[in-house]
């Protein structure tokens, strides 16, 4: 694949007007699922190069996964030990960042010879499609206060723990930062680089790829939690697919990850 046969695979997808008497929700579907489907599948290619991207790319994921598991542990037994709390964290959130970051560009520019923003990196038409993840956390937020109740969500969140007397500054804020940015990395990684890299070869597919070993990192969470991760990492996925960008996203996920540790700290009387 040349580079104006890869930068046409990963344009952001483009669908024709939708019919004047076309319901609205039927309007979404097509879309945000069926016209991805159909554009995505359409811009597939074959060949020997297709083979060799697809499986240098997952095999970069199993690396880089494989890494952050034994390298990034929350609990200070990582590739850096230590009984701080603050430390085990932004040990853990370093190491994330790092492995979910470096092989993937590393693989892209001197490998792929690819540039990074056909890997959802583009921000260009991408506010045109803001309305959709603003619509997701209104319907993700319920869920999340709701599930904030239960004993197993109050036991896992949030990550830091704010000790009593302690104050917020600088421990949870400077985390909450490190926080925010691992899910940048996240969304790249398995948004970015995995579907963008593999929709080339996989078409549509290359979403419910991504969505077992993102939803493998979430065992150990609570089990509705994981669940909803592989509608998420659907979800997402597909979204990624359509604009071309992981950068809404990585907000939506942030904006999330927000309400869930300030519900934590709502339970704990930490805020009020």
């Amino acid at each position: 694949m040349d580079e104006s046969t890869t930068a046409t695979l990963t344009r952001p997808l483009e669908a024709p007007a939708p019919p004047t008497t076309e319901p609205w929700y039927q309007r979404i579907w097509r879309t945000y699922v069926s016209d991805v489907r159909r554009d995505a599948d359409a811009r597939m290619v074959m060949g020997a190069r297709a083979d060799r991207d697809a499986a240098l790319i997952l095999v970069t994921v199993a690396v880089s996964l494989t890494l952050s598991e034994y390298w990034a542990r929350r609990d200070g037994t990582g590739l850096v030990a230590s009984d701080s709390q603050f430390v085990q964290l932004t040990a853990w959130a370093i190491v994330t960042i790092a492995t979910y970051v470096i092989p993937a560009v590393l693989l892209i520019r001197f490998v792929l010879r690819r540039p990074l923003r056909e890997f959802g990196l583009r921000f260009t038409g991408v506010g045109a499609h803001a309305w959709i993840y603003v619509m997701l956390f209104a319907i993700a937020l319920p869920v999340v206060v709701i599930a904030s109740y239960g004993d197993a969500f109050q036991a896992k969140y949030p990550f830091y723990e704010v000790l009593p007397g302690e104050s917020f500054w600088p421990g949870l804020w400077v985390w909450w930062g490190l926080y925010w940015l691992q899910f940048v990395a996240l969304e790249f990684f398995f948004r970015g680089f995995m579907v963008h890299g593999l929709a080339p070869r996989l078409g549509w597919v290359s979403i419910f790829v991504m969505a077992v070993p993102y939803n493998m990192l979430h065992f150990g969470k609570p089990m509705p939690e994981a669940l909803v991760a592989i509608v998420g990492a659907i979800v997402l996925g597909t979204l990624s697919l359509k604009t071309g960008s992981i950068w809404l996203g990585a907000s939506l996920h942030i904006a999330i990850a927000i309400t869930m540790d300030l519900c934590a700290l709502l339970h704990e009387g930490r805020l009020f």
